[in-house]
């Protein structure tokens, strides 16, 4: 199976105007940029059988950007991409609800989406990424489990993607 993660977006800074964090939205930049980064995706030639996304605004309108960009439908969200969730249970509900699925992209957090992927390829949390917003990472997964399963394929940079939009 092929898994990408995809962080959210640039988003607003915690502040006295977001004392709930899941409220804190997109910037206005941001939703630019992930238009573009989206685009890149697109340029690519991804494609989804399912968008999983965090229920955070800033991850949710991250996901919606791309499924908007890929005119795609199959879009849900999950508290185990919320901020601060464990991996396991994000494991665990991917096993039980989307076994079949071969292409699946993942809208999160960090440092969570890294924890991820350090879990699913080296089996531990200590491989250190540096996952910027609106950076897209990309896995080839056997079998998930919590342990060493997958490959990283490739982690890009927004700046990347924008230009991939561009050609």
């Amino acid at each position: 199976m092929n898994l990408y993660l995809l962080r959210h977006a640039k988003a607003e800074e915690r502040s006295a105007r977001f004392p709930d964090d899941s409220k804190r939205p997109l910037t206005d930049d941001g939703e630019k940029e992930m238009f573009r980064v989206a685009e890149g995706m697109r340029a690519m030639e991804l494609c989804f059988d399912l968008i999983l996304s965090s229920p955070f605004i800033r991850a949710k309108r991250t996901a919606e950007i791309v499924a908007e960009v890929f005119k795609f439908k199959k879009l849900r969200f999950t508290k185990h991409l919320a901020s601060g969730a464990d991996a396991r249970n994000l494991i665990e509900e991917f096993n039980n609800d989307y076994p079949s699925l071969k292409n699946i992209l993942l809208v999160g957090h960090e440092p969570d989406l890294s924890r991820l992927i350090s879990l699913l390829c080296t089996g531990g949390k200590n491989l250190s990424l540096n996952f910027k917003k609106a950076g897209l990472c990309k896995l080839t997964v056997n079998e998930l489990r919590a342990g060493h399963c997958a490959q990283l394929e490739w982690l890009l940079k927004p700046g990347q993607l924008v230009k991939l939009g561009k050609n």
